[in-house]
């Protein structure tokens, strides 16, 4: 599955979410299909259940080194993101 834009998605009651669809087909996620989530940092990575927990490692690893990337620039980047959704949501932020 290639890199894409971010969805933003609601977390109903029940602790459900839909991924939307563009997503569901790149990453061949059909209805039943299972997904392991991958705590990191204050972050999830959600891989299809196919692959063992040492392969997502993997996949994580070369997508880094790929980007020419590490770890910092990843939770930067993230970090980055949450500010921006909080800000295009809540408005600006008090300090």
């Amino acid at each position: 599955m290639q890199t894409g834009k971010i969805a933003i998605v609601e977390i109903k009651e029940r602790g459900q979410l839909t991924i939307p669809k563009r997503i569901r087909d790149a990453g061949h996620l059909e209805e039943g299909r299972e997904v392991s989530l991958i705590p990191v940092g204050e972050c999830l990575v959600i891989t299809p259940r196919r692959l063992p927990l040492d392969e997502a490692r993997r996949r994580l690893k070369a997508l880094l080194v790929s980007s020419d990337a590490n770890l910092d620039d990843l939770l930067l980047g993230l970090r980055e993101e949450r500010t921006q959704v909080f800000h295009d949501t809540y408005g600006k932020a008090r300090r």
